[in-house]
Order: C-alpha cells, then structure tokens, then sequence
C-alpha cells in the first residue's frame, strides 16, 4: 500500500513539474510537430496565438535582455541542431543591440543527455574567450518542436 502511495505521489509531482515547466518556458512534456502550431504566428518580435500575444523573442528590462528559448525544428544531429540555435540566439542577440559576448547566462535544454559532449563541441567559442555561466539539463519528455537542444539567454546592452 504504501508504494501506491509513492506512486501516487511521483505522478502528481510529475504532473506539477510539467505544469510550471511550460510556465516556465521548458516546455518538457509538449512535442510539437512543426516550430508553430497552426495557431501560432510570428510578428516580427512577437509569437501570437491566435491573434493574442503568446511570448516575445526577447524582451528588454533596463540594460538587460532576456532571450527566449530557441530550437532547430529539422532532421538533423546534435551537432547541427545546436550551431542553428547558437545562430539565432545570436540574431535575436543583435535584434535586441547586444551580442554573444554580452551573455551573462545560458540554460541549455536537451532532448538526451547522451548529446551533452557533441552538443559541448559545437557550443564551444561561440561566446567569445569569457563564456556565460550556464545550466544544462535534460527534459523529461523531450524539447518542443522534437528540437535535440534548445537554448534560452541572459544578456547586456
């Protein structure tokens, strides 16, 4: 009896952890099948649903940037998916007037952790010789859009 209650209680544990994750922007249970749901639009900065303003690109608050999560939403590898998200990253970087030498902090989001070292290769001197702090997790659920990384950013103008 009481392993059902553990049980019981893992599974609601998990089904809060996933509520604030896509809260939160992780997203870990949600698997999109395109970048957008049919719903979904860009217009330029902003991502609507349905004509209401859903999320932005990033958003500024004084001298700071806060960057959205990025993904690469194609066939691809670890390899490839994570120089495409690094690149826009760094044009939604520039789109805000800052740059990949401005990251403060990094939380990067994969698929498997298996791709942690490939993911490292392909991450490695993008940020210039002082590299943000960064956390790498992996999703429970897999990232949106069945991106194999995905990456968000804390930067200065």
């Amino acid at each position: 009896m009481k392993n059902n209650n553990n049980n019981g209680r893992r599974s609601l544990l998990k089904k809060l952890a996933a509520s604030a994750a896509g809260v939160f922007g992780a997203g870990f249970l949600a698997k999109a099948e395109n970048s957008l749901p049919n719903s979904e639009k860009q217009v330029g900065n902003i991502t609507t649903d349905q004509e209401i303003p859903l999320f932005s690109g990033h958003t500024k608050h004084g001298n700071m940037v806060f960057v959205a999560g990025k993904g690469a939403h194609f066939e691809g590898s670890v390899t490839e998916h994570t120089k495409h998200v690094l690149d826009e990253l760094e044009k939604e970087l520039k789109n805000a007037g800052s740059s990949m030498q401005k990251v403060l902090k990094v939380n990067v989001y994969l698929a498997d952790l298996a791709d942690y070292n490939e993911m490292n290769e392909a991450y490695r001197g993008r940020f210039g010789n002082k590299p943000p702090v960064r956390t790498t997790v992996a999703t429970y659920g897999g990232v949106p859009g069945n991106s194999l990384v995905e990456m968000d950013c804390i930067a200065y103008v």
